[in-house]
């Protein structure tokens, strides 16, 4: 509807015209249980009550809404037609007075794309289990709202729910007569507005605290999840790292938690990782881990709670004006996730993992056509949407490490504690915090904002090392460059490190410089006279933001001795650059291969490890040369196998090389052995076969065609819960017939029956690598489809079928040339899906300039 889509320009419009005193919302969910009765969809009701004020009055504006059905409308106790003042997406009020209350009762529709009111039916036990979720405007689907950020307001919830249930929100509840009764909230935006009911499993603890002022801070704690994954909770680890973020946080932003309570409710088919509703955090339920994980599963865990964490105060208690801020909240929050995570929990090593795994994320964000500013360029919803991507969350997090570097870690601190208190339940823009950064600097910050903030793209730093006759260092400098779309050369304050072998062949690093690169290149006279380095690394300690680059010295070093680097830090940043170059088409991906085949068994950092099986697969997959992929495939499906037999019996390091062999097995003797490791006639020391590992192994076996349809449904009554259908799910799509990738195709594009986490199981089993010439008719069944697809179905749905079904695994020029005939003949396409199409058409450029670097090699 051409209403749902507000514009930036709609809402400036109404926030300068009202300002919202308080919302009262009634739920009734008791609907959510029992039979479906008759045609359409499920629906709740809604009555919500918002008291507001207009500064013109007799001027006209609107409320928002989504609903099937609108019962009543009331306008300062005047009766309105429903039909005539509601078209499906937006209310209109008409003449307005200088105070204003409006009632609105709608029939609103539960959810199955996890966008407004979810319901999920357990197929485990058929409980049935409801959550809310909005950012960045779905409230509108479960209550009448003025859905955008700037317009917020004290909220009272009540919900009518089923006898048997617990019912959750941002305030402190009870029942009484039936009804759940929340305490009225501070003043905050709609999209952090929540509700979690149903038979959850819940948990109890409390945080105190003694503020610097003497006074006692006491936070009862909360932990919820489905009744099936109560066995599986480890609520103790999950309130630890809560008490000691919040035990950071009060350290260092000296502004108490603002919201009262603080519950964390882990929940079913969720589309992000996390959402940050003061006094009620959701998160995806993938973070309970039903089998055994790698240490990287908790510290990604605990960063996600910390992350969630820092935004009740960047993001809730001060938040954007509209989405073009959002780093506001989201770099802030990624930034201080890593921050806290290092300074306050066991995972010390936070800043390997950032710079590694969040940097990717931006690297390849920064690089694709769709690249923004930091702070972007958001016309509307659509937009906004589609923002919540690898600039605004890791690359703004990584421009914030590079400001603590620029202005230095106590005067950033107390700019974010004036932040806060200068505009606590208010609404912020860029220049809101710049003024308390240059207060607390004294540094120029719009200098500084215009090249980091303001300019996309991403710069490559590259050292010259000129020796003299002594072998010693004449000059070594920092040449910095920037790609053609994006010319904007930055400060960048940056380590250089040199590295040498040692006599016991060790990687080590003997000297550091840090300087301020400006410009196309800077000398760091600091390291003149320095005794000729092997390795030189530009960015050592990764305090800046850009693609690192060698010299032919330092390169050769990394190809010979790569796992001679004793810092992981070092080892970390130097794999990443090597990555980049691979993408870059510079390193032909057999020579990344080759590096991951002699060196990732040396990783001791298990994230690390386990980024390098992610990229050494997507190497294989998309970047090397066709002729020698079957070659590469079998290279590291034997090199898995040997780490694998190698590793430390019942170790960490054991499970992510299982894991890594199980995803590029396809020989007859790796599928017979992941196949006896299944039933027992195989075994390898001290690997436990779980629940979890035990579908890994299936998916290849059902896509090489040993594991069929009776097999699946066999360890579907195994293992006969949620997880086990979605794993179920994605192994019957990925089975090579031409009648299953038919079927799965029509259950995705030409039926909305699935719910959101089956259709990206769906999805994710469709796309399999070895079937290159089964999905081969599909690139062309894509172009037709996508935009009557975008049109008919919700934008997050819309979102995972044109980037999960682009045909990128047909990598020829024909597929590109189909990719730009399409975008040719839609340039009046809504932006958000000609954004998506001219992602993945980049993605498959690269891919294609990968190949033909690689068949040069």
């Amino acid at each position: 509807m051409p209403g749902e889509n507000l514009s930036r320009e709609e809402a400036r419009e109404r926030a300068a015209l009202l300002s919202v005193d308080g919302y009262e919302v009634s739920l009734d969910v008791r609907s959510a249980v029992g039979d479906q009765q008759g045609e359409g969809p499920r629906t709740f009701r809604s009555v919500t009550t918002i008291r507001f004020r207009c500064n013109e009055p007799g001027a006209s504006s609107f409320a928002d809404l989504i609903a099937p059905s609108v019962t009543a409308v009331s306008l300062n106790g005047k009766d309105l037609d429903p039909g005539e003042v509601f078209d499906g997406s937006r209310i209109l009020l008409e003449d307005l007075a200088a105070d204003n209350e409006l009632v609105v009762d709608a029939q609103c529709a539960y959810s199955r794309t996890g966008e407004g009111l979810h319901r999920f039916v357990d197929p485990e036990d058929g409980e049935v289990y409801l959550y809310t979720q909005y950012e960045p405007a779905d409230s509108r689907r479960v209550f009448a709202t003025f859905e955008q950020p700037d317009l917020k307001a004290p909220f009272r919830f009540e919900v009518r729910a089923p006898e048997d249930w617990t019912v959750w929100s941002n305030g402190v509840g009870e029942r009484h007569d039936g009804v759940w009764r929340f305490a009225e909230t501070k003043p905050i935006s709609t999209y952090i507005t929540c509700v979690v009911a149903g038979p959850y499993h819940y948990v109890t603890d409390s945080y105190e605290r003694v503020l610097k002022d003497g006074t006692r801070l006491e936070i009862p704690l909360g932990a919820l999840c489905r009744k099936g994954l109560a066995k599986h909770f480890d609520a103790d680890d999950v309130f630890l790292v809560t008490k000691q973020g919040l035990d950071f946080f009060h350290d260092h932003f000296d502004y108490p938690y603002p919201f009262g309570k603080y519950d964390q409710a882990f929940v079913p088919e969720y589309n992000l990782g996390a959402m940050e509703n003061p006094g009620l955090v959701t998160f995806r339920e993938e973070y309970i881990f039903r089998g055994k994980v790698t240490q990287a599963s908790y510290e990604a865990r605990a960063n996600v709670i910390l992350h969630e964490m820092a935004h009740m105060w960047f993001g809730d208690l001060v938040t954007m004006e509209w989405w073009d801020d959002l780093w506001l909240k989201e770099s802030f929050a990624d930034f201080m996730g890593a921050f806290s995570l290092v300074g306050a929990t066991r995972f010390t090593d936070g800043w390997i993992t950032f710079a590694n795994r969040r940097k990717a994320w931006a690297y390849r964000a920064d690089q694709l056509p769709s690249t923004h500013p930091i702070t972007a360029d958001i016309r509307d919803l659509q937009d906004a949407k589609l923002n919540f991507d690898g600039i605004t969350y890791a690359k703004g997090a990584s421009v914030l490490k590079q400001l603590v570097a620029y202005v230095g870690q106590d005067a950033f601190l107390e700019g974010a504690r004036r932040y806060f208190k200068r505009h606590a339940y208010g609404n912020t823009r860029l220049g809101d915090l710049l003024a308390v950064l240059e207060e607390t600097s004294g540094r120029d910050m719009g200098a500084w904002a215009r090249s980091w903030l303001q300019t996309a793209g991403v710069n490559a730093l590259t050292p010259q090392v000129v020796l003299d006759a002594e072998g010693r260092i004449q000059e070594l400098a920092v040449v910095q460059e920037a790609a053609e779309s994006h010319p904007e050369l930055r400060p960048h304050r940056v380590a250089v490190g040199l590295y040498q072998r040692s006599a016991a062949g060790a990687l080590e690093r003997y000297a550091r410089a840090e300087v301020d690169v400006e410009g196309a290149r800077t000398v760091v006279a600091e390291l003149a006279g320095q005794d000729a380095p092997d390795l030189v690394l530009v960015n050592d300690d990764d305090l800046t933001y850009c693609k690192i680059r060698f010299d032919e010295t330092s390169l050769a070093t990394l190809r010979a001795d790569l796992g001679a680097l004793t810092d992981p830090l070092a080892r970390a940043l130097c794999w990443s650059a090597l990555w980049n170059l691979t993408r870059d088409a510079l390193l032909p991906a057999r020579d990344f291969i080759d590096l991951v085949l002699r060196f990732a068994g040396r990783e001791t950092d298990i994230g690390v490890l386990q980024m390098l099986h992610a990229w050494a697969e997507s190497a294989l997959v998309h970047y090397v040369a066709p002729a020698w992929r079957e070659t590469g495939g079998r290279a590291l499906a034997e090199g898995a196998l040997a780490e694998l037999r190698q590793a430390e019996p019942g170790s960490e390091h054991q499970l992510a090389w299982a894991r890594f062999f199980a995803s590029v097995a396809s020989a007859p003797a790796d599928l017979d052995l992941l196949k006896g490791l299944l039933d027992g006639t195989e075994e390898i020391d001290g690997l436990d076969v779980d629940q979890e590992l035990r579908w890994a192994f299936l998916e290849p076996l059902a896509a090489h065609g040993v594991a069929d349809e009776t097999v699946l449904a066999a360890e579907l009554a195994r293992d006969d819960t949620a997880s086990g259908k979605r794993h179920q799910v994605r192994c019957l799509a990925a089975r090579p017939s031409a009648e299953v990738k038919a079927q799965a195709w029509a259950q995705v594009v030409e039926s909305d029956a699935l719910s959101n986490a089956l259709v990206e199981a769906t999805i994710a089993g469709f796309a399999q690598s070895s079937q290159r010439e089964l999905l081969a008719p599909y690139a062309q069944k894509y172009f037709a489809a996508i935009e009557r697809l975008w049109a008919e179905r919700s934008i997050q749905i819309g979102m995972d079928v044109v980037r999960g079904l682009f045909p990128a695994l047909q990598d020829s020029p024909e597929t590109l040339a189909a990719a730009d005939a399409w975008l040719a003949a839609h340039e009046s396409a809504p932006p958000a899906l000609r954004r998506l199409v001219l992602e993945a058409r980049d993605d498959l450029a690269r891919a294609l300039r990968g190949q033909e670097c690689d068949a040069r090699a």
